[in-house]
């Protein structure tokens, strides 16, 4: 089993910049992709950033350029920086790490961005 623990987010002005991060343990194998995703009001949870062990990453067009998503293996923890926030990034961050066709799923964090 994989527990997948969330923390950061909150409350921030548009413009601002967050960060949200999620640890990993339990039945870590050693070849894994972690991600995150996120689930606005009324829609559907749609994939934010997605990076591989090895370093590779994809982003959503609406986030590139503006959102990093890193790793530390070592740690077996994945970290969201959100910058430019925009009142449309407003929802729940779910952390996400997938290994050998099986998914797991954090709690969730609330990122709100808001005047």
């Amino acid at each position: 089993q994989v527990q997948l623990t969330e923390s950061g987010g909150g409350l921030v002005q548009p413009g601002g910049s967050l960060r949200v991060s999620c640890a990993a343990s339990g039945s870590i194998l050693n070849i894994n992709t972690m991600g995150w995703y996120r689930q606005a009001p009324g829609k559907q949870r749609e994939l934010v950033a997605r990076i591989t062990k090895g370093g590779n990453t994809i982003y959503a067009d609406s986030v590139k350029g503006r959102f990093t998503i890193s790793r530390d293996n070592a740690k077996n923890t994945v970290y969201l920086q959100l910058n430019s926030l925009k009142p449309e990034d407003t929802a729940v961050y779910y952390c996400h790490l997938g290994q050998y066709g099986l998914d797991y799923w954090g709690q969730g964090t609330q990122v709100t961005v808001s005047s």
